[in-house]
């Protein structure tokens, strides 16, 4: 099979002279040159990006007249790698820049002076007085024009000037946002120095890209100045500088440092005591945070039920349970006890360990207590009993949340039917769907698709189509989820044109759809022969931005063969061999 090449503006295009058309005057390969930057020309393998067969076969036994062959887009950008391209910014002196209430000698005289080749870019600022500079100064911050601003205040700051402080913190953050905390830094200097008082929020997000960077010992020495410079660190800031230590490993300079903050005056944050005291159990065991949590109790700062909960809540997913054990203790000779929170977190963890008679004794001492379960507690149990298997005992905690007058609620309802159709009492669960109408916990779009998608592994499509439809007319929306499940269900069933259908709604409405999916209807569409619906959905796949694989390629070949049409897929094979895609082992029949 021959080809023309050409070249135009660094772009090939290859056109197919036999049987195989590659690529018309809208449909071109589209390769972008190799490398822009040293003006070289390097050939590159091309990909199959897209491939659609047109009304070129000649007719066949298909549903479609066929002519031919035609692959209707492949194409592949080549993108260049700028990590040597500087990042320019456009400089533009007009009356923005160099001021609108200049005489039009003055104008004329800055206008030529800025295009002078030797002339610094920094020249039309010199000559504007504070206001000029601070209106330049409003302007390029409100264009995102970074650069240029940082410039215009170097200016300023070299003529005593006072910039505007609005556009100051304007420019710091948008620095900290595209990652720039050096140029942030010296914004932020220079606005101290000229006077400006930078807000908490300001001073947090560098020294949180400080803290990102590693670089502690500035953020440590940022600290230091914000205080000076009257305006007091909060929790975010002490919070940041934190995590930052630990994560350097340095534990006890983190003690050492909120120890110190205290003795200073500083407010004893919970929040940060918590983080604290979490840290410390994270990387240093539970004894060690038990010890700062007395020490800190010296310097003011006392633990509350929060702090507690969160260590065992660290201790008891990492499966310490005698570790729990000892913050538990430690809780009660505070002259604290649990509460509904901290017994929820031990049965949830529990539960995910196995230990179900741990789980009885906890439930015993919540009835026994002042915080006897919630609907919390019943649907974390109900949740974990469902997901090993256990919908008897499940059932039963259900009745006795009713009968102790704990009102089930919708994560409730929806739990039972999931469990009750993961075992397959798919008629229970729709029972159970149905009862819930018209109560104050009508079934909503999660409930729907639980029910939706255990008719689905079933093979109940029509079931599973009619609940769809009365979603549908209810109006509620489905989601991708909705339609995944009735996606899959249609392949198990064979039911392949309506799982194509389903994928184009969800193309329509730009929901996400799995390759895994677009793989399964291509291949049981191949299977069928249905080489005509394969390719529409292929179109979908690609311009989904999912990439085919060998299999798919490979199956659809060998479909087209199998229809007869051996010349054309034997043309396709080789370009697909050629372009790298499949390789030689496919033996077309």
């Amino acid at each position: 099979m021959g080809h023309i090449a050409t070249l135009q503006h660094n772009i090939f295009s290859f056109h197919s002279l036999n049987g195989l058309h590659i690529c018309n005057k809208q449909e071109s390969c589209i390769l972008g040159a190799c490398s822009a930057l040293d003006h070289s020309l390097r050939k590159k393998t091309p990909t199959l990006h897209r491939i659609c067969f047109g009304d070129y076969f000649s007719t066949t036994k298909y549903s479609i007249p066929w002519k031919g062959l035609r692959c209707r887009s492949f194409q592949r950008s080549v993108l260049i790698d700028r990590a040597n391209e500087v990042d320019h910014e456009d400089w533009c002196f007009g009356s923005d820049y160099v001021g609108e209430r200049r005489n039009s000698r003055e104008l004329l005289d800055s206008k030529k002076s800025v295009n002078s080749p030797t002339l610094s870019p920094e020249a039309p600022f010199v000559q504007n007085d504070e206001m000029t500079n601070n209106e330049i100064l409003q302007r390029l911050c409100s264009r995102g024009k970074l650069t240029v601003a940082a410039r215009l205040i170097d200016v300023m700051a070299r003529k005593s000037q006072i910039p505007h402080f609005p556009s100051c913190t304007n420019l710091i953050r948008g620095f900290i946002r595209k990652g720039l905390v050096d140029e942030a830094c010296k914004t932020l200097n220079k606005m101290v120095m000229s006077g400006g008082v930078p807000d908490t929020i300001t001073y947090n997000m560098v020294i949180g890209g400080l803290c990102k960077n590693g670089r502690l010992r500035s953020a440590l020495d940022l600290v230091e100045d914000m205080s000076l410079s009257g305006c007091s660190p909060d929790a975010i800031t002490y919070n940041s500088i934190i995590r930052c230590l630990f994560d350097k490993g340095n534990f006890n300079q983190a003690v050492n440092f909120w120890r110190d903050q205290l003795r200073k005056g500083c407010p004893p944050y919970l929040i940060t005591y918590t983080v604290l005291i979490e840290l410390v159990c994270k990387y240093c065991g539970a004894a060690r945070a038990l010890e700062v949590l007395e020490d800190m109790a010296m310097e003011g700062c006392y633990p509350d039920i929060v702090t507690y909960n969160s260590l065992v809540n660290l201790t008891s997913k990492q499966g310490k349970y005698e570790d729990t054990a000892l913050v538990i203790l430690n809780l009660l000779s505070h002259g604290m006890q649990p509460n509904a929170v901290t017994y929820n977190t031990l049965i949830h963890s529990l539960i995910n360990h196995g230990y179900w008679d741990e789980v009885d004794d906890i439930l015993k001492i919540m009835n026994e207590t002042s915080s006897p379960p919630t609907h919390v507690t019943y649907n974390i149990l109900l949740n974990g009993l469902c997901k090993s298997g256990l919908l008897d005992r499940a059932i039963s905690f259900y009745s006795t949340m009713v009968t102790e007058n704990c009102s089930p609620d919708i994560i409730t309802y929806n739990t039972l039917l999931s469990g009750l159709c993961k075992e397959g009492f798919i008629d229970e669960g729709i029972q159970l769907l149905n009862l819930l109408v018209g109560t104050s916990c009508s079934p909503g779009l999660v409930t729907y698709n639980i029910v939706i998608d255990g008719l689905a592994r079933l093979g109940s499509m029509e079931s599973a189509k009619e609940l769809y439809d009365e979603m549908v007319d209810k109006g509620i929306i489905p989601d991708e989820i909705t339609h995944s499940s009735l996606t899959w269900g249609f392949c198990r069933a064979d039911q392949l044109e309506e799982a194509t259908e389903l994928l184009k709604e969800m193309s329509m409405k730009e929901q996400r759809i799995k390759n895994t999916a677009y793989r399964c209807v291509i291949l049981g569409l191949c299977r069928q022969k249905k080489v005509d619906i394969a390719i529409q959905v292929l179109d979908l796949m690609v311009k989904g931005q999912c990439n085919p694989d060998e299999r798919i390629y490979s199956a659809l070949i060998k479909a087209v063969a199998d229809g007869g049409m051996l010349k054309e897929a034997n043309d396709l094979h080789q370009t697909l061999i050629k372009w790298k895609i499949l390789k030689k082992e496919i033996m077309l029949n």
